[in-house]
């Protein structure tokens, strides 16, 4: 049974985007107009809104390549709102240049189309933030759900459970489980042993997907749900039993042109995403070491002048393939404890049970005595990394990754493989998901999914959230 929910609230984008764009440009034609000052090309407003009107379709055509139509791109903020920005550029553009090649001018001044374009991002923004909201209400009074049937009862099934359960904001409401005879996490759902039994106390299931977390072992029976499914225009989707099989970069192709095979590839950069990654540090990564210049030269006189000592070290880490690199850092540490290990530092100062604390903490102190006043404020702001600007330029990290690894992490940690598959980063998921505020093994899982998940969307919502995180000194030691 198709549900048209996402379709119609599609549509319902389309027509919003439209409004919100015509209304954009008429408040630019009325701002321009209001301020009583002569304008080079008069144009009758009723002319400009009928040029506008034919434009607009062009706009949402661009809206539309960029997927922001799409489920998977309106119901995720950050991934929705640089590609608005970008569509709204694109379409502010081609207005231009239509402005440039006409024998009539469309806009009566200069500044209208700037004005136009401020207005249109701050409509579309509005506008989407009070569909989606409309949409949640919507949901909590059961209209437009996805109604799914879960198929399995193990781990998986009840974390997704968990989490598809509150319809407001899932958008799905679960019809019943089937595999099992206890219940799924803490929610009274229908239960059956069977499929068929699920059919048979189910007239008319009215089931818009299926989500099956296990297969059988008898194929019969997988193939009933499957064929199920087909029949009755339902979506099917698979949850793999291991975790760590469908995620990264997966292509399904002919194999020797006769057999279909899926490929697994350890990460999702590959081929012209790392081509466009690199450029992107370039490009970035010069900018901001050149603003970044004057802040490391007068940081680096201060702690000359009051700690003595070089203010710039360097540490052995691992980026991509197990290669060795030199991480350029801002020293933290007062200048008798720097480049002594956690234990011979507390040693030193005699508080050799510090050491112990450090190392159960994932190698965190909070007020850590060997950091100076000013280091603390340093990692307090992040400016004791912005040397690694140079390491980016260099190619030896990116400007978003997951955490460079120590040598001696290679023999502690699991997933070491996976993690160095790609460049580390200045920056990245754990440092825009709580820094120092979640676990080490947390963090780990964070840069892991980041590798296998790559997208340069993603890069640009992690460097966004980095700058607000920095700002907001969230999660910083």
């Amino acid at each position: 049974m198709k549900n048209n929910a996402s379709l119609i609230y599609s549509v319902f984008l389309v027509v919003g985007d439209f409004l919100a764009l015509v209304a954009a440009f008429i408040a630019g034609y009325g701002l321009r107009a209001a301020s009583n000052v002569p304008v080079n090309h008069p144009i009758s407003a009723h002319t400009y809104i009928n040029t506008f009107l034919l434009v607009v379709p062009f706009w949402l055509l661009v809206f539309a390549l960029l997927g922001l139509y799409n489920s998977s791109i309106y119901e995720k903020r950050f991934s929705e709102l640089p590609r608005l920005f970008i569509g709204s550029f694109i379409g502010l553009t081609f207005v231009i240049f239509l402005n440039f090649i006409s024998v009539k001018p469309i806009f009566p001044a200069k500044l209208v189309p700037i004005y136009g374009f401020v207005f249109a991002f701050a409509f579309l923004l509005i506008y989407r933030n009070l569909a989606r909201l409309i949409r949640s209400q919507l949901f909590g009074y059961e209209i437009g759900l996805n109604r799914v049937l879960v198929v399995g009862n193990n781990a998986v099934s009840r974390e997704l459970v968990n989490i598809l359960a509150v319809s407001r904001h899932s958008g799905y409401k679960i019809v019943a489980v089937v595999g099992g005879k206890q219940a799924v996490g803490n929610h009274k759902l229908p239960l059956y042993t069977h499929f068929s039994q699920f059919l048979h106390s189910h007239q008319e299931p009215n089931l818009h997907s299926i989500l099956q977390t296990e297969l059988y072992a008898d194929e019969t029976r997988n193939n009933e749900i499957l064929t199920y499914a087909q029949e009755n225009h339902a979506t099917y989707r698979f949850v793999p039993a291991s975790s760590e099989l469908f995620v990264g970069n997966v292509k399904v192709e002919l194999f020797q042109g006769s057999t279909p095979v899926v490929t697994v590839y350890q990460t999702a950069l590959l081929g012209w995403g790392r081509i466009a990654k690199r450029l992107f540090d370039l490009l970035v990564g010069a900018v901001a070491c050149i603003v970044a210049l004057p802040i490391m030269a007068v940081t680096a006189l201060i702690m000359i002048i009051f700690d003595h000592g070089d203010p710039f070290y360097t540490q052995a880490r691992l980026s991509r393939y197990g290669e060795t690199i030199r991480v350029y850092k801002i020293r933290t540490q007062l200048h008798a404890y720097h480049r002594m290990t956690p234990e011979a530092g507390f040693a030193k100062m005699g508080r050799p049970e510090l050491a112990k604390i450090y190392r159960q903490n994932g190698d965190v102190l909070e007020n850590d005595p060997r950091v100076s006043k000013l280091g603390k404020f340093l990692r307090q702001t992040s400016l004791d990394e912005l040397p690694q600007l140079l390491n980016v330029l260099k190619g030896d990290m990116s400007l978003v990754g997951p955490r460079p690894l120590e040598p001696f992490e290679l023999t502690s940690y699991g997933k070491k493989n996976l993690m160095l598959s790609v460049k580390t980063g200045l920056t990245g998921l754990a440092v825009v998901s709580g820094r120092r505020n979640i676990s080490f093994e947390e963090r780990r899982q964070l840069d892991l999914y980041y590798v296998q998940n790559w997208s340069f969307w993603l890069d640009i919502v992690i460097i966004f959230k980095t700058i607000r995180a920095v700002v907001s000194r969230q999660g910083a030691e």
